[in-house]
């Protein structure tokens, strides 16, 4: 039993729990949710450039990973802004697009570093933008509560010497060979890295991203296309009363089958998504070849699914052809309707609508 709400809780257990968590249940629902990772993964393929996934997937995951945290930007604004991103100004999809950026560094680190304490402080620091940021210190303490009542809800383990050993023993956990099923570790992981609260802001997307990160390193993806953001915006109160549970009736098991329900059903969505946008590729090509004979080649089509918002530049940048060129290969298919452009300052920026509506299913 968790100490009072008000009372840092330095006496939070560490990894793994000494009870048997895969349950019955548990292991059913790991087992549903591997199969449905296991899809997802094979999906890939279908995509012959899976620099498409990679560059749109994790934009949509950095705005509703933010939204949890009540910083809002629309899908347009986000992919417009990923055109340029030294000219963006506004504070909320500077925040968002540093997701992305935090995701990258990760997986850089993991490759590195494996599953580390420092690779969790970089990213948070990629997150925030903020190069010198460290772990809370012994005077750095939060609290965790309702915005509109002020009741406390939880008070994490006090910062410094305290806060370190808790990191330690996660990081330990993460790099042990046990029996635990991946996935089971993953969702043990996440409440305790969420428990502990290393950071004075930021830790919800540090964890999220922390969530992916595993999965790579488990073998169970080969690229970074799955993420439960979408899952805890449609389940967020439940999410909350369910690492509650944890903290104050260790309730594993009711957490662990959430966690994996998560993953379960947005492997499901993304293996969806995926297929939608690998057949709206093929037919984007198939249409380009009969309508634009002159102007289609397999690069360009591939461009502009890396590129859900592009322009003249782009296109030159990739070597596909000169200024004027370009400029007339975005006009005809804006022509044929495969883009939309519109003027924004002294270019015209060319938006992909179809390729943004698979995006959002």
């Amino acid at each position: 039993m968790a100490n009072e709400p008000s009372i840092p809780y330095d006496n939070l257990p560490g990894l793994p729990p000494s009870a048997d968590v895969e349950s019955k249940a548990v292991l059913k629902q790991c087992l549903a949710a591997t199969r449905a990772l296991a899809e997802l993964k094979g999906v890939g393929g279908l995509i012959p450039d899976q620099t498409i996934l990679i560059n749109a997937i994790p934009l949509q995951e950095a705005r509703l990973s933010s939204e949890i945290e009540n910083i809002v930007t629309t899908q347009d604004e986000l992919f417009r802004a990923a055109m340029d991103e030294s000219k963006v100004t506004d504070p909320a999809t500077k925040e968002v697009l540093r997701y992305r950026t935090a995701l990258r560094r990760g997986s850089d680190l993991l490759k590195s570093d494996g599953l580390s304490i420092r690779m969790i402080l970089e990213v948070c620091r990629v997150l925030r933008g903020m190069p010198a940021l460290e772990f809370r210190s012994a005077d750095e303490q939060v609290c965790i509560g309702s915005r509109t009542t002020g009741e406390i809800h939880y008070t994490p383990p006090r910062g410094g010497s305290v806060l370190l050993a808790k990191l330690r023993n996660l990081e330990a956990f993460l790099a042990s060979s046990d029996d635990l099923d991946p996935l089971v570790r993953m969702a043990l992981a996440h409440y305790q890295f969420e428990a502990i609260h290393p950071f004075t802001d930021g830790n919800g997307r540090t964890g999220r991203i922390l969530n992916i990160l595993l999965l790579l390193h488990a073998g169970l993806l080969d690229i970074p296309v799955l993420y439960l953001s979408r899952f805890i915006v449609r389940n967020k109160p439940v999410y909350y009363r369910l690492l509650r549970r944890v903290t104050e009736d260790g309730d594993w098991e009711s957490w662990l089958i959430y966690m994996l329900n998560g993953v379960e059903e947005t492997a499901q969505l993304t293996t969806g998504r995926i297929r939608a946008i690998a057949e709206l590729h093929s037919e984007t090509i198939a249409r380009c070849r009969r309508e634009l004979p002159r102007v289609y080649t397999r690069e360009l089509i591939d461009l502009i699914f890396r590129r859900p918002y592009c322009k003249t530049a782009f296109v030159v940048d990739a070597g596909l052809a000169e200024r004027k060129t370009a400029s007339e290969y975005l006009r005809e298919l804006e022509r044929i309707g495969v883009l939309e452009g519109k003027k924004i300052g002294r270019e015209v920026v060319y938006r992909h609508p179809a390729l943004l509506d698979a995006l959002k299913a």
